[in-house]
């Protein structure tokens, strides 16, 4: 006879194999968003359940707010039923695989603040009914899924690997890489059950290893900026000169300062869960300690540069060339853009900023909007600071008008310039 654990297992098995499974993913930001239309374009029935009612009603009227999805696939989506955006988390009661994609920030103390995740995960647990597959894709720490999750469920009376089947399965997207979509992306997997609630968190473990790779290089690159900058050496041209080697070297670039939903809080949860082990990472600790020094290094760049020019600080008029994490979206979270601007305006300046993607943002408790990047506002800017570079500005442009350019990106490098005009890190 077949015991009942394999018979739920078998049965979601083979709505899994033909594409009927009801799939809910709770939260449609970055992550959660690409990863409804992905599994809609597939076959699946997907709710996106989310709490930002204005957000629920844009996608309703098939106007999504990534990059990584395009209107006219969410519309057709929409319109084939595929695809249900929801703020009713009642949709859960009936969906046979629940995936959760809310955010992970970390607290002031730089904790990890799973605030989000627990309250998902209790909205889910509240209404699990037997057979259903859970997946947590929010980046977290090891150990969240057994921990949280599983404690949640137990609750309910469920028994994991027999009627409830739990998995972890780090999300990994690039918002708006156009090279390397979600679907060009290899999914890891670790599910929770005697043997491979281990592998789950080493699975966990590959995932914050790669953004701790990322912090550390990007710490490396930003450190060695400041070492050229007193050598008069240009890192460009040295990091370029590196990249000629076809081995043993990948190249990291310098900026204003790491941002986005996994490099800047990655390394920091692994680092707070080895430290509940007893153990400190100094390393990371390192170059959080230099990535999170950069946007006051660019603010002394600007000063600097405005000094030469005998201009201070104080009172002069700054135009920012971008304010979202990286080029191509319109993403602020844990933006360095955005610590330039709050410390600019501290030091007395008048800020204003331009970027395609970002209509509105809110510096120091002050709401600032958008500009169009004119000549006007270029002329009349005492200095330019590019932080962020996107392929819509004409960066020939801003060098030939803009009285003054500090490029915190190495946007203008290929640009000729007047000897002092452009300050590069």
């Amino acid at each position: 006879m077949s015991q009942p654990h394999a018979v739920a297992e078998g049965a979601l098995s083979e709505r899994l194999r033909g594409h009927t499974a009801r799939v809910s993913v709770v939260g449609q930001g970055y992550v959660g968003l690409p990863l409804a239309v992905e599994l809609a374009r597939a076959g699946f029935t997907v709710r996106g359940i989310d709490t930002n009612v204005d957000r629920i009603e844009a996608l309703n009227a098939g106007r999504p707010h990534t990059p990584d999805v395009e209107s006219q696939e969410l519309a057709a989506l929409l319109r084939a039923g595929r695809y249900r955006p929801t703020a009713d988390f009642a949709v859960l009661a009936d969906s046979d695989v629940v995936i959760i994609c809310v955010p992970t920030p970390l607290g002031k103390s730089k904790d990890p603040d799973i605030s989000f995740v627990a309250a998902a995960a209790a909205e889910v647990a509240a209404r699990f009914r037997p057979g259903q597959l859970v997946i947590l894709e929010s980046t977290t720490y090891p150990g969240t899924t057994e921990e949280l999750l599983l404690s949640l469920f137990e609750a309910r009376g469920a028994v994991v690997g027999e009627n409830v089947f739990l998995a972890f399965s780090p999300e990994r997207i690039d918002p708006g890489n156009r090279a390397f979509k979600l679907r060009d992306i290899t999914k890891v997997v670790g599910g929770v059950t005697p043997a491979c609630t281990r592998l789950a968190a080493l699975l966990y473990l590959a995932k914050l290893y790669e953004n701790v790779f990322r912090n550390v290089n990007i710490a490396l690159a930003n450190e060695f900026a400041l070492m050229c900058r007193r050598l008069g050496v240009n890192t460009r041209e040295v990091i370029e000169a590196a990249a000629t080697k076809p081995f043993g070297f990948l190249p990291f670039y310098p900026g204003p300062g790491i941002g986005g939903h996994c490099i800047p809080i990655d390394p920091s949860y692994l680092a707070w869960k080895v430290r509940l082990n007893g153990y400190e990472a100094r390393f990371i600790h390192l170059a959080d300690e230099i990535n999170r020094a950069m946007p006051a290094y660019v603010v002394e760049l600007v000063e600097e540069s405005l000094n030469r020019q005998r201009r201070c600080l104080n009172g002069s008029r700054i135009l920012a060339l971008g304010v979202a994490y990286k080029r191509g979206v319109g993403d602020t979270r844990e933006s360095p853009a955005l610590e330039v601007l709050a410390q600019l305006q501290q030091r007395g300046a008048e800020i204003r900023y331009a970027d395609p993607y970002v209509p509105s943002v809110v510096v120091d408790g002050n709401v600032l909007n958008a500009v169009g990047l004119s000549d006007q506002e270029l002329s009349a800017a005492d200095c330019v600071v590019i932080l962020t570079d996107h392929l819509e500005f004409d960066y020939r442009r801003v060098v030939e008008i803009a009285p003054l350019v500090v490029d915190t990106r190495n946007a203008t490098w290929e640009c000729p310039a007047a000897p002092g005009r452009v300050t590069r890190l």
